[in-house]
Formats: C-alpha cells, sequence, structure tokens
C-alpha cells in the first residue's frame, strides 16, 4: 500500500479530501478467459471509498496489459525496445527481418499485443543473436542494405558474448538485475562466490566454468573477454541490456543462492573482495610456485573450491547472511 497522500474531489463526501493510493484486485475477462489484475486506486481517507480519478485510467490500463502479458508470457513493449536498440534497427526493417509485415512492429510498439507465436520469434531474436543472424539472412532482400548491415554487425558482436554456458548468462544477468554497479572485477569474485555458495547449498556447481588464479584473484576467462573492455569501470554497454530479465531462467533455489552472495559479498567493491580471495586456500594453491606480480593461467579446481567452502560452512554456517558476514569480517581481520 502507498504511503502516498494527495488531495481531490471525492464524490461521495462532496469535497476536497485527502486520499492514499492502493492497490486492489479486479477481475475482467478477456478472450473468454477471466484474469485477476492488480491495480492502483485512489481511496478517500475521509468516507474510505474509491475515488474515480482520471489520471489513473492510464495507469491502470499499463498495470494491467503487462500483468496480461505476463499471464500469457507475451513479451513486453520494453522488450521490444530493447530488440531495437541492441540491433540498432528501425521498427519497419526489424518487422522485416523477423518476417512480419511492415508496419508490424509499429502496431505493437503503439500497444496492440502481438500473438503468441509473434511473440516467441521477437522473444528469440532477442536472446539468441545466432536466430536473430538467421533471420536477417533470410529476409535480407526486404531490408535496406544500411539497416542489414548495421543490425548484422550488432548480432555478430552479441554472438560473442554467448562464449559462456547459459546458467553463466542467466546469473550474470541476475546480479545485473540486483546490483545498481558491478565492475568486471566485482562481477568475477561475485561469480567464485557464487560457485562456493553453490556448492554448499546445492552440493553441486552453479556453472560448467572453471575459473583461474589471476593476480588480482579468481577469473573466468571467458567472462573476463565478454568485459574486459570496461576495465575497472562500471559494467554499462547498450549491448547488455539482453542480460536485463534473464534471471527468470534460475530455480527459485538458485535465485536464493545469488540473493545471499548479493547481501552480503556484494556489498563490497571488487579490491575488497579480491583481499579476501588473496586469503583463501583455492586461489592460493592455484599459484604455487608463482610470485604476486607474475601472471597466471593455472586452474582453481572446482573441488578445491567445493572442499573450502563446505569446510568453511561448518565454521560460520554459509547457508546463512549472518553466517557470510561473519567469515567476511574475519577475513578483513586478519
Amino acid at each position: 500500500m502507498s504511503r502516498e497522500k494527495r488531495v481531490d474531489f471525492c464524490e461521495q463526501c462532496r469535497q476536497k479530501s485527502h486520499y492514499t493510493l492502493q492497490k486492489r484486485k479486479v477481475e475482467k475477462q478477456m478472450k473468454d478467459k477471466v484474469y485477476s489484475f492488480e491495480i492502483t486506486v485512489a481511496v478517500c481517507d475521509a468516507c474510505g471509498e474509491e475515488m474515480g480519478l482520471p489520471e489513473l485510467i492510464d495507469r491502470n490500463i499499463q498495470e494491467i496489459d503487462e500483468q496480461y502479458r505476463a499471464y500469457e508470457q507475451i513479451i513486453s513493449m520494453e522488450d521490444m525496445k530493447k530488440l531495437m536498440k541492441i540491433y540498432e534497427i528501425g521498427k519497419s526493417p526489424l518487422s522485416l527481418a523477423l518476417g512480419f509485415g511492415e508496419i508490424t512492429m509499429t502496431r505493437y510498439l503503439d500497444g496492440q499485443i502481438p500473438s503468441k507465436e509473434y511473440s516467441d520469434v521477437m522473444r528469440k531474436a532477442l536472446f539468441e543473436p545466432t536466430f536473430m543472424k538467421q533471420k536477417l539472412i533470410e529476409n535480407k532482400e526486404k531490408i535496406a542494405s544500411t539497416a542489414y548491415t548495421k543490425a548484422m554487425n550488432a548480432a555478430l558482436k552479441l554472438e560473442e558474448l554467448f562464449c559462456v554456458s547459459e546458467k553463466m548468462l542467466r546469473v550474470i544477468g541476475y546480479l545485473f538485475e540486483r546490483l545498481e554497479e558491478v565492475t568486471p572485477l566485482m562481477l568475477q569474485k561475485l561469480l567464485y562466490y557464487t560457485q562456493g555458495v553453490s556448492y554448499v547449498m546445492k552440493k553441486k556447481p552453479m556453472f560448467v566454468e572453471e575459473c583461474q588464479a589471476w593476480q588480482h584473484g579468481p577469473v573466468y576467462p571467458e567472462v573476463y573477454q565478454m568485459f574486459k573492455d570496461f576495465k575497472y569501470n562500471p559494467i554499462d554497454d547498450p549491448r547488455f541490456v539482453i542480460f536485463e530479465g534473464t534471471e527468470d531462467a534460475l530455480t527459485l533455489e538458485e535465485r536464493k543462492i545469488v540473493d545471499l552472495v548479493v547481501d552480503t559479498f556484494g556489498e563490497y567493491g571488487g579490491k575488497v573482495l579480491e583481499k579476501i580471495t588473496h586469503q583463501e586456500i583455492p586461489w592460493q594453491q592455484a599459484r604455487t610456485g608463482y610470485s604476486k606480480e607474475m601472471g597466471c593461467n593455472e586452474k582453481i579446481s572446482k573441488e578445491s573450491i567445493k572442499r573450502y567452502f563446505c569446510d568453511k560452512d561448518k565454521e560460520y554456517g554459509f547457508s546463512t547472511e549472518k553466517g557470510i558476514k561473519k567469515y567476511i569480517q574475519a577475513m578483513l581481520k586478519s
């Protein structure tokens, strides 16, 4: 319930009254099916009745539209805009590239809800650059050469990002959703700790990728290649909107693991997390024989990660936020 209070005319009280915005469930029949939606209403503080405010009409329409799309698994308008953004393509050429009519995307962006069939095509193009590349090739003759070239180049660049497993991508996507800023260094450490906590809570790794004992701590080389251009800066690039929303592919248990990592290790920057990993046995063992300044591509074995974090779980309780925070404080003091 919103605590925001405003003043407007209440028809029941016949005077201007304070009102509070609240959420209320309504049922609507759409295409022979009844749906339950949650919309925003204005409730008079004096009489408790709803106040019919014209300014809420558009808001309610948007709320119902978003919830209906979620019910029927229809692509959102926001995702359609992302599709145009990441492939640097306009509405008309995108429509043609996907095999639709020339003004189809224009209608959808004006509010028309697409069919499930067309929605699935757009979703696949958004999250699978290889599919988009295939569609561009199929419909090349229908698109202006400039639009085709820009979109194809964007698809090729996006393909390069998908050099890691789907699970790794989903975890990265969820980390981006949960955190306002993520630098490449911080991302690497959060992925490492996600793997460690996964061994504690699931008894198996979160993803298949192997990490290496680099100078600045554990690093997943494929992820490094994806984000190396950002150096020590927060990751911010139009191409990476493709990761937004992909956390839905994680199970509830997997999201709980990432949430636990974000709410503990995620409170610290990359350099602090680097300092902690330098005190941990898996990184130290993998770098045996190497000085601190030397480059190193030695693998940190999954078995050593599993053994270390399961041991620390017994000592601190790595399945709880309190236990992990206690571990972090102990490492920072040492």
